[in-house]
């Protein structure tokens, strides 16, 4: 039977049917996982208590950080825009503010470091920021200007008990590249780092007028072109020696390690509170860097300490081994062209002496999205050249 209320005239009517209360908490999960995101999601908090109580189950979660305000920066330019900054119970995460490349790898330590647990009082406090960063002269950390409370993801996290599957995503990449430069990576990681791909260009040209000048009219290339399998050798020319091209590789190289390192190694508190993940992926907006840990991967890390880096709050870069492919000019069958296209592939060194390497076509064929996957497809069929570099 229906439930029933009176009016002042003593007529009953039946209350309206609540249809989500027909819904068994499995199906309800299932939507919650489809939702994801840790904001959309806190919001279903305030719907009912049995929302509330569900969705701390969930195993799919998305992280979307808006704002990391590094230590240093604590003007009122920064503190100001946390005013305008959207009201929610898990929309107090995150704003960020870059500068260059060494302070956004100090700004993430500072979004991802652990901090006093307010995500209790926080589910009742509307009000609150989604921004994080440090007050100045000595205020709370976990409060600005005006009172309004910061949150950092690990705390936010902590409502969550069953998380199998985290995605957290950064605004913007770490390194800063000129307009029209096109540089990629992903990194696997354990205790250290497993395997990291990079894939780089001087230049992309996705307009086929400004590629008029370099063709005849006959159709074929006026410069050195490599469509398909190419027409050299795969040689790399000695101007890449000479007018600095090997010197911006060996920059790209390093950056992104140092990235992917630092990210590494602020995800350590996250790692150890949630031993139900299979999967974590910190990537960011703009598609540069994705660091990818795996169920066995996450385990080692729990039970290998990493070795930090004494010069950063990074994990150290172990001994690696690195080959290189190169193409001055390399053509994509959708017409996107890289010019000055380069691949890096990584290993440790130790890992590459203990055990047999896997294939480059199934090793780098996934590493990327299309169009550029089939970009590495297409530079691992030309000559390859081997590097190392020391441990930093």
């Amino acid at each position: 039977m229906c439930p029933v209320r009176s009016d002042p005239i003593h007529r009953f009517h039946p209350l309206p049917l609540d249809h989500f209360d027909r819904l068994p908490d499995s199906l309800l999960l299932l939507i919650f996982d489809k939702i994801g995101d840790v904001k959309a999601l806190g919001r279903c908090c305030l719907v009912s208590r049995r929302f509330h109580s569900l969705v701390p189950q969930v195993d799919n979660v998305l992280v979307r950080v808006d704002c990391v305000i590094s230590d240093d920066d604590s003007s009122p330019s920064s503190s100001s825009s946390d005013k305008s900054s959207p009201a929610g119970p898990f929309s107090n995460l995150l704003r960020l503010v870059f500068g260059g490349i060494v302070k956004p790898l100090q700004a993430l330590g500072q979004f991802l470091g652990p901090k006093r647990s307010l995500l209790n009082e926080t589910l009742n406090a509307p009000s609150s920021s989604s921004s994080v960063g440090r007050g100045a002269d000595g205020d709370d950390p976990e409060m600005g200007q005006a009172g309004v409370t910061h949150h950092s993801p690990t705390q936010v996290l902590r409502n969550f008990n069953e998380i199998r599957f985290l995605r957290i995503e950064l605004p913007s990449g770490e390194l800063g590249i000129d307009d029209g430069v096109l540089l990629k990576w992903r990194a696997d990681f354990g205790s250290t780092l497993d395997n990291c791909i990079i894939l780089g260009a001087a230049s992309v040209i996705n307009d086929v007028l400004s590629q008029v000048s370099e063709y005849g009219n006959d159709g074929f290339c006026s410069n050195h072109c490599i469509t398909g399998n190419g027409d050299d050798n795969g040689s790399i020319p000695e101007s890449f020696y000479t007018n600095g091209g090997l010197k911006l590789r060996v920059v790209w190289t390093i950056s992104s390690l140092i990235a992917a390192s630092a990210r590494h190694y602020l995800l350590q508190p996250i790692i150890a509170e949630h031993r139900t993940l299979d999967t974590l992926v910190l990537t960011d907006a703009d598609g540069q860097g994705v660091l990818r840990m795996n169920r066995d991967q996450l385990e080692e890390l729990r039970v290998k300490p990493l070795s930090a880096s004494s010069a950063s709050k990074r994990t150290q870069v172990p001994a690696l081994n690195m080959r290189l492919w190169y193409a001055p000019h390399l053509e994509l069958p959708n017409g996107l062209v890289l010019k000055g296209a380069t691949l890096v592939a990584i290993r440790p060194s130790e890992q590459s002496a203990s055990r047999k390497e896997v294939s480059d076509a199934s090793w780098l064929s996934t590493a990327f999205e299309e169009p550029y996957g089939t970009a590495a497809k297409m530079l691992i069929k030309r000559r390859t050249y081997c590097l190392e570099m020391n441990s930093f």
